[in-house]
């Protein structure tokens, strides 16, 4: 489907000024839905079209659940740009224990099992041997900067400081991707607070842990794949010093703002 619709014409629904659905992104979840559903009938599934036409979050359980984004970077996709994917997990015990990542153009395949490694096309895959904040290839969305609300100062802080302290920043339209290309060593860092959800993370982060490298939250709580912050890097301490230097930026703001008042 993905293949054959990306120079075609699409029909664009807005779900609010900056999230955007597509004719192409319902049919492909409903196709995932109905096959789901008669393989795995009593699992869950919380896909992202369904949760946006339900307005309601659904709880994560216990039970065998799939997270399902039907194509992950829609922007992107609109506009033919060739930097987006399909993105699927099951949970189980909240706990990622398969994911899948596929750019139809490209025909690249990130998947993982739990325990079992990542692969790339059926090749195994591994972080980036970055060590050095100064030396990585960071990825953020300096454009997120328009959902943040009252926090713009925040934001605006905390990608400066980050383009200060990494060689190079990047933003490719797609955290599923971000994601399995820090997995395949290709860039070394991501960073994204405040806009992700579930269906954006549950593969990525499972891939990247089984390509040998971290996902934790930006400021250092349990991270919590229901409300993603996101700080993923080649290895802890890459992450580490990421997660420090947005606590202290935002810090830093936050001072600000108590002597403008």
């Amino acid at each position: 489907i993905l293949e054959c619709s990306v120079k075609d014409e699409k029909i664009i629904y807005n779900k609010n000024e900056w999230d955007f659905v597509t004719n192409y992104d319902q049919q492909i979840e409903k196709m995932f839905i109905k096959g789901l559903s008669k393989e795995f009938p009593d699992h869950k599934i919380i896909a992202e079209e369904t949760v946006a036409t339900m307005q309601k979050m659904p709880e994560l359980t216990d039970a065998p659940t799939w997270l399902l984004d039907p194509i992950d970077g829609t922007i992107n996709f609109m506009h033919s740009f060739p930097q987006f994917c399909i993105s699927i997990a099951l949970t189980v015990h909240k706990v990622p224990v398969l994911g899948i990542i596929y750019n139809p153009l490209s025909l690249e395949f990130y998947s993982a099992i739990k325990g079992k490694g990542a692969f790339l096309n059926g090749k195994p895959i591994h972080v980036s041997n970055i060590t050095d904040l100064k030396k990585a290839m960071l990825v953020l969305d300096p454009s997120a900067i328009k959902i943040v609300g009252k926090d713009k100062d925040i934001y605006a802080a905390r990608v400066n400081a980050l383009i200060e302290a990494t060689q190079v920043t990047r933003n490719f339209g797609s955290a599923a991707l971000s994601l399995a290309y820090l997995a395949r060593g290709i860039i070394d860092c991501f960073h994204l607070d405040n806009v992700l959800k579930p269906w954006d993370v549950a593969a990525g982060i499972l891939i990247i842990r089984e390509a040998g490298g971290t996902v934790i939250d930006s400021k250092g709580a349990a991270y919590d794949i229901m409300k993603p912050n996101t700080t993923a890097a080649a290895n802890e301490n890459l992450a580490r010093e990421i997660s420090t230097l947005i606590i202290d930026t935002d810090l830093k703001t936050q001072r600000k703002r108590l002597k403008r008042t």
